[in-house]
């Protein structure tokens, strides 16, 4: 992607207060919503670089790329921008599981009945994926 075309896409996000915006990844095809994560401007950047989808990481405070610890990885397939320009969703290639407790993806608890319960499965161990690393909420 040109440099013309990154600073046109970038000008076009509407960054919050603390330089970042909210991102939700989509899996291609079945249209499941996998997770939410943030990006900042480097991040969107790299993303479109590489295709290798790039988060900024809060409780790290550096860039996370998706899968660098885990190995579970997603490709873009596709950056869109809502309405306002406040939120993305990148449509993905996700290899493995999205979430970092090993499921799917990250909505995996509902309120049913009036009682909040899990309705998905551990896919993959944890401990597997990172070794016991404490990760805060995002690989």
């Amino acid at each position: 992607m040109s440099e013309d075309n990154s600073a046109a896409i970038l000008a076009a996000i509407v960054f919050d207060g603390d330089g970042l915006v909210p991102t939700i990844a989509q899996q291609e095809g079945s249209g499941e919503v996998l997770m939410m994560a943030w990006m900042d401007a480097d991040a969107v950047r790299e993303t479109m670089a590489t295709g290798e989808v790039c988060y900024w990481s809060r409780s790290r405070g550096r860039l996370w790329r998706k899968g660098e610890t885990s190995g579970q990885t997603q490709k873009l397939v596709e950056m869109r921008l809502d309405c306002d320009g406040d939120t993305l969703l990148l449509v993905v290639d996700q290899k493995g599981v999205a979430c970092h407790t090993g499921r799917r993806n990250c909505f995996f608890r509902a309120l049913r009945g009036g009682k909040l319960e899990t309705i998905s499965k551990v896919e993959v161990d944890p401990e597997t994926l990172y070794g016991g690393k404490e990760l805060g909420g995002d690989e």
